[in-house]
């Protein structure tokens, strides 16, 4: 979690639920997606599902990454939305 002075913010703090994009827009990141932690084809299945953020990790630079409790893998933030 990013402290009051840090230049990293998350969009979903720890405990925040949140619902994952849906399965189409989950395609098009994959396929446009060059950087770190490209999607995989179990995440893609889980477009649509709702869950609750576990964990959020800060990319140099501030991209902002999350570990959900249910869904695999790791999760950028533009892949999430508010549930």
């Amino acid at each position: 979690m990013a402290s009051e002075s840090s230049p990293y913010r998350e969009k979903f703090p720890l405990g925040s639920n949140v619902r994952i994009k849906d399965g189409a827009q989950l395609e098009e990141f994959k396929r446009t997606w060059t950087l770190h932690h490209p999607i995989s084809s179990k995440q893609i299945a889980c477009g649509g599902r709702l869950d609750r953020v576990s964990q959020v990790f800060f990319y140099h630079g501030g991209d902002v990454i999350y570990q959900l409790k249910s869904a695999p893998g790791t999760w950028h933030e533009e892949l999430l939305e508010k549930a």
